[in-house]
């Protein structure tokens, strides 16, 4: 059997050398606008989408996702750019992968802002967290007992009210106006069982796509 051809875009949400791990693929910096539509020159067999760009330039299009499909490719996202973009495009056969991507297509997130971060573009190093992780972690602290519904509530929209580059704990935590006493066991609650959702995803799609081929 041919071995498929597959290409992977992916940036900030898992280390290249830990996707590699789980995947032999062409690995491509996180997607943006036309390219997807470029790689319609030389069709793989399947294309991951986990990581792409949001603001800094135009983030990839429905219509060359919907072209990729039309053209027969196996097309999967979660993650991050992917499971926005795999929420909205499930209808014409996209495959989304994960919580994230669940996430969007129930409704429960419906902005790119809950993925977004900033990241070093030479490291891929994180500069922020993502909000969808964030709150994660936090409802997972609420369900241990270590803050209550309303805590997390005030949590949630102390940090959506943050421009995403600055979103970190320590500046959400420091704004909630939570006590001292409940900050202080929230931060040892995180620093030994937070996860991060956006990686756990990444890893997923990966793991699908190897049980694809």
């Amino acid at each position: 059997m041919d071995k498929k051809r597959i290409v992977v875009f992916i940036g900030p949400s898992l280390p290249l050398n830990e996707a590699q791990k789980i995947l032999d693929a062409e690995y491509h910096s996180p997607v943006a606008r036309d390219d997807v539509a470029i790689l319609l020159n030389d069709p793989p067999d399947i294309i991951g989408i986990i990581d792409g760009v949001f603001y800094q330039q135009p983030a990839v299009s429905h219509r060359e996702i919907l072209k990729a499909l039309e053209a027969g490719i196996t097309v999967v996202g979660g993650s991050s750019m992917g499971a926005l973009r795999s929420a909205e495009l499930d209808y014409a056969g996209m495959i989304g992968i994960g919580t994230v991507y669940q996430k969007y297509r129930d409704g429960l997130i419906e902005s790119d802002d809950d993925v977004a971060i900033v990241f070093n573009p030479a490291t891929h190093e994180l500069l922020c967290e993502a909000l969808v992780s964030m709150n994660h972690n936090f409802e997972m602290a609420e369900k241990k007992g270590v803050i209550t519904s309303s805590d997390v509530e005030t949590l949630y929209k102390t940090a959506k009210n943050i421009y995403y580059p600055q979103r970190t704990y320590p500046r959400v935590l420091k704004d909630s106006g939570l006590g001292e006493d409940k900050i202080q066991k929230l931060e040892d609650f995180l620093d030994k069982n937070q996860i991060d959702v956006k990686a756990e995803d990444a890893k997923k799609v990966l793991e699908y796509i190897k049980n694809l081929v």
